[in-house]
Formats: structure tokens, sequence, C-alpha cells
């Protein structure tokens, strides 16, 4: 069985993505690794593909690029979804209008799940997770960030296809 898919993720400006990658870095310090995809950066997803779809998701993100504006994102909640396996413990971005605008140029995708925007820290079994939790919400503030990058993935294993950047306005 092919468990092959591509992903389109959208990612954070340099400052947001470092704080948002600390508070990951300071679970892995504290001794927490989980199953999460490591080594990528810190996004929400848009949506998934097949493999066969690349080229044409390269040409749609590149010309998305040249018009869709960069927007703030703001994010005040930490949660906690619930998987047959497993918790997964993120920050979601608050979603706003240009959020949402960004995520109806991928209307095609075969997700699985209903669509809900989060960044995740950690995947891991709940009893690690709520743990896990304790130390995330020990300093976690609310804080401002701003999407300006769409990436392109390949998954599993992961390969990196594509970044461009959105219109700074």
């Amino acid at each position: 069985m092919d468990n092959k898919m591509i992903c389109v993720l959208a990612g954070y400006d340099d400052a947001t993505e470092a704080r948002l990658s600390g508070i990951q870095k300071d679970l892995y310090a504290a001794g927490f690794s989980g199953v999460q995809t490591k080594d990528i950066p810190m996004h929400f997803t848009l949506g998934s593909y097949d493999t066969e779809r690349e080229e044409e998701l390269k040409e749609r993100l590149t010309k998305l690029a040249d018009t869709f504006p960069a927007f703030d994102v703001a994010f005040n909640h930490v949660g906690l979804f619930r998987l047959p396996q497993n918790d997964v413990l993120f920050v979601a971005p608050e979603v706003s209008k240009e959020m949402l605008a960004l995520k109806d140029h991928f209307p095609d995708n075969k997700d699985v799940f209903r669509w809900s925007a989060h960044t995740t820290f950690l995947i891991d079994k709940p009893d690690v997770i709520a743990e896990a939790l304790k130390q995330v919400m020990l300093d976690f503030p609310a804080m401002e960030g701003k999407v300006n990058t769409i990436y392109l993935y390949e998954f599993w294993p992961t390969r990196h296809i594509l970044t461009v950047h959105l219109k700074e306005t």
C-alpha cells in the first residue's frame, strides 16, 4: 500500500517560526519526543494530495505566491486532538478571512479529517500529552504572527519540494 502523499503547508515569517519552534524545542529539551514529523517548519496544513499531482501543485503555488498577500495571525490558545492511538498537542491560529481565503485555493484536497488550522507541537500517548501540556502552559504567551510562506512537502519519507513566499504588502 502506498502511503505517500503531498501536502500544502502554510508557514510563518522568521520571527513567528522562531517563537513556535522554540516552544517545541523546549518540549524536546524536557524529554518529550513524540511521533510527529520532525525537521519541518512550523505550519498549518492546507491540503493533502496524491503524489501524481506534484507538477500541477508546484505551478499552482508559484502562481498563488504572485497574487496572494502575506497576512497576520493571532495565537491565543493551545489545544488537543484525540486520534485513535495518540493525542495531538497544538497551538491554533485564530481563523481569519485571509486564512479562509487561502484555504479556499485548495478545495480539491483528499483530506480525511475536517480542516482545523493548527500547528502541531507534539503527537504522543494521552498521558505524555497531558504532561507536555503542563510544560507548554507554563509560559505560552498569546502572540501575533504572520503567514508569509507556502511549502510543498512529500511524506513518507519526508521530502521538501518547494517553498514560495506570499506577496508582501
